[in-house]
């Protein structure tokens, strides 16, 4: 019976196998699922570098326990030879190509190795990005045709030429395991294939009539109503009551420790939630004299968090919120109006990545005297900010909604 590999080169080389079937199978399917495969391109790439760092050990071990002589030679010996240093650099080039390939992409991606340990990019430059990206694809076909003629030759040896050749590869001889350990590479496969996301469903139609957070100049049907509603008011109301004056100049009120800003998207059928935990807000207001308000709240958009550290590591990029050169966004708002019982809405303009736009909040107040308690929440359109403008956001929803809470007392 032909000598064996050793026991560490046999674990190393059906684990390897199977984590190339895992990284095919998800790799197929990587390019068309946009946002929704954000979780898996990340798993993408650790199980790579685990890839790398594997082959790199079976090198290792191949110099320290040398591989048992061959046993045919020839051509078919030189083809055997020949497909077995392709697999190596496949294995070893695939893994460098596809961190080449982040690592030059416009849109920078942290990566960590399983979540946990971050994997720095490598100090390449940003033109290489299209030949690390061609590399990367075409080493996966190449790898894919090698692993074929290497299964075909294993058969060959083993049913055609019944010389022994693939119990070199198991740990004794047992059918089960002759069996068992290339059936790794097949449930490899079908995890990856298991694991990608299902269709993305489609959104409903948004409903048409969003008048309260539309823009001021778009908001048609809340000025026609009004409108109407003044020219049908008798004109006796005008001389019912003086209207009350204030008794003094609004107060100013300061936010208290604890408030938050947050924030909440629609991504392919989930919703992504985060937070701004640096944020201050200047406020002037009587609370029975809204039209005295004057608003301004500004936002560290380095703050941003998603609660995980692959997305908070793409939020300050250019994708998102730009804040290397936006590092604020502000909202700023003169005047509010009544729009309920302690409910008041304003209509400000948002600052965000330079960009200036009308925008409409609402808000409660709760409490009396100089404490308050303030909730309000307002629906941002994302794009005419140029956010979420990559091909990692094609999944998210056109509007992002803002929600904020906090204690104010009066000065």
């Amino acid at each position: 019976m032909p000598q064996r590999y050793s026991l560490a080169a046999i674990i190393l080389h059906w684990a390897i196998a199977a984590l190339l079937a895992f990284q095919i199978a998800v790799g197929w399917a990587l390019g068309s699922l946009g946002a929704r495969g954000f979780a898996l391109f990340q798993l993408h790439k650790s199980i790579g570098i685990t890839v790398l760092l594997l082959t790199l050990l079976r090198i290792g071990v191949r110099w320290w326990k040398p591989r048992p002589a061959k046993l045919e030679g020839g051509w078919q010996g030189a083809l055997a030879s020949g497909v077995h240093v392709g697999l190596y650099a496949f294995m070893l080039g695939a893994p460098l190509t596809g961190w080449a390939l982040v690592s030059t992409a416009k849109i920078k991606v942290p990566t960590l190795f399983f979540g946990v340990i971050p994997l720095p990019h490598l100090p390449l430059p940003m033109a290489s990005h299209g030949l690390a990206e061609g590399g990367h694809s075409l080493l996966a076909w190449i790898g894919i045709a090698l692993v074929a003629l290497h299964v075909a030759g294993a058969l060959r040896h083993h049913v055609m030429m019944r010389d022994g050749l693939i119990w070199r590869m198991v740990p004794g001889r047992s059918t089960a395991l002759l069996i068992g350990l290339p059936a790794l590479i097949l449930v490899g496969f079908l995890l990856g294939r298991a694991i990608l996301p299902g269709a993305a469903p489609v959104a409903p139609d948004a409903p048409a009539a969003n008048a309260v957070e539309a823009p001021v100049e778009d908001n048609a049907v809340e000025a026609a109503s009004n409108a109407s509603d003044n020219a049908a008011a008798p004109v006796a109301n005008e001389t019912a009551a003086v209207t009350e004056e204030p008794a003094g100049p609004p107060p100013a009120w300061t936010v208290q420790p604890g408030g938050r800003i947050s924030f909440a998207v629609g991504n392919s059928g989930e919703t992504i939630s985060g937070s701004f935990s640096k944020w201050t807000a200047k406020i002037v207001m009587d609370p029975d004299h809204p039209e005295s308000a004057d608003i301004k709240v500004t936002i560290d958009m380095a703050s941003a968090s998603v609660g995980d550290a692959y997305k908070d590591g793409m939020l300050p990029g250019d994708e998102f919120f730009g804040s290397a050169a936006h590092p604020t966004a502000t909202f700023v708002a003169k005047g509010a109006e009544k729009s309920g019982a302690n409910a008041y809405r304003a209509h400000g303009t948002l600052t965000l990545k330079g960009v200036a736009k009308p925008q409409a909040i609402r808000f409660t107040l709760s409490g009396s005297g100089k404490s308050r308690k303030v909730s309000g929440s307002a629906s941002v359109a994302r794009l005419p900010f140029g956010v979420g403008n990559g091909d990692s956001s094609t999944g998210l929803d056109p509007k992002v909604t803002v929600t904020f809470s906090f204690d104010a007392k009066a000065q």
